[in-house]
C-alpha cells in the first residue's frame, strides 16, 4: 500500500487532544474521517507525537497508507476539502517509502510557547497563547532555563500520569525570548515526557515574576521531586512546531543524541 506523509497544522482548542478518544472530538478522528471520504476505505493515521487538549500544531508530521496511489497534491487538497470547518488543515503531502514511520523515524520534535505578557485581555489570540499581567523578565528565565539543558531525570517536570518507562531526557535546547509583549519558549529534543514543557514553562514564569531565583529552576530539577514543580502552564500557549527526521536542517545534533 502506498505510504504518505501528511504535514499537518490544527487549532487544538475544540478538541480533546490528538489521539481519537470517546469522550469528545479528537484531530486523529477528523483527519481519518476525511481521508476515508475520498480514498474510500477505513484509515489509521500515525502522527509523530499525541498533543494534549487545547495543544495546537503548526507543523504536526503524520503519515498513512492508502489502497491506491494518487498525486500528492490530490491528497492534499481532497483531505482538505473534506476537514472543513473543522480547524485542521493539510499544509504538504508527498509519497514515502514504507520503512518511513511519522513518529519513530523522528529524530527531534521543537514546541514553541506563546506567552502575551500585558495588562490588556487578549481578543483575537484568546485561546493561543497564555495571558499574564506581571511583568516576566524574559532574559532571567531564559539563564534559568539552562540548567535544565542536556541530559537530566526530569521527574519534577514530568506528569503523573505519565506513560513513559524513564524520565531521562535529553533536552538540546531551551530558549526565552522577548519580542514587544510577546515572550517566546523553544523547547527542542529528539522527544519530551508528558507536560514537560507546559510543567518547565510553569516554573519559569515565577523566575521571570520574580517570585522564584534563577538557581531555584536547577534546585527543583535535582529534587526529581513533582511537589517542586511550579503551576503547570495552560495548554492554549503550547505548539508543535515541527518535527525533524534524519537529513532535515538542524537533525544532525539531534540524531547524535539519545532520547
Amino acid at each position: 500500500m502506498p505510504r504518505y506523509r501528511l504535514t499537518v497544522e490544527y487549532d487544538g482548542h475544540d478538541f480533546v487532544g490528538w489521539q481519537r478518544q470517546d469522550n469528545g472530538p479528537s484531530v486523529q478522528a477528523a483527519l481519518e474521517t476525511a481521508i476515508a471520504a475520498f480514498c474510500g476505505h477505513d484509515v489509521t493515521v500515525f502522527a509523530a507525537g499525541r498533543t494534549d487538549a487545547g495543544v495546537h500544531a503548526a507543523a504536526q508530521t503524520v503519515h498513512v497508507d492508502l489502497a491506491k496511489a494518487m498525486p500528492a497534491d490530490k491528497v492534499r487538497d481532497a483531505a482538505n476539502f473534506h476537514l472543513k470547518p473543522r480547524p485542521v488543515a493539510v499544509l504538504a503531502a508527498a509519497p514515502v517509502d514504507e520503512a518511513f514511520h511519522a513518529r519513530f523515524s523522528a529524530v527531534g520534535r521543537r514546541y514553541v510557547y506563546r506567552i502575551v505578557n500585558r495588562r490588556a485581555p487578549l481578543t483575537y489570540l484568546r485561546g493561543r497563547a497564555w495571558h499574564v499581567v506581571p511583568p516576566l523578565d524574559a532574559d532571567a528565565m531564559h539563564r534559568a532555563a539552562q540548567a535544565l539543558v542536556g541530559r537530566h531525570d526530569f521527574t519534577t517536570f514530568r506528569s503523573v500520569q505519565c506513560q513513559a518507562k524513564s524520565p531521562l531526557k535529553t533536552l538540546t535546547a531551551l530558549d526565552v525570548t522577548r519580542d514587544g509583549e510577546a515572550v517566546r519558549i523553544t523547547a527542542l529534543a529528539r522527544s519530551f515526557l508528558h507536560n514537560q514543557v507546559r510543567s518547565m514553562v510553569g516554573s519559569l514564569k515565577k523566575v521571570g515574576e520574580g517570585r522564584w531565583a534563577e538557581d531555584e529552576i536547577a534546585a527543583a530539577l535535582a529534587a526529581r521531586d513533582r511537589s517542586r514543580c511550579g503551576p503547570v502552564a495552560p495548554p492554549d500557549g503550547l505548539y508543535l512546531d515541527a518535527v525533524l527526521y534524519a537529513g532535515d536542517p538542524g537533525a544532525v545534533a539531534l540524531t547524535a543524541g539519545t532520547a
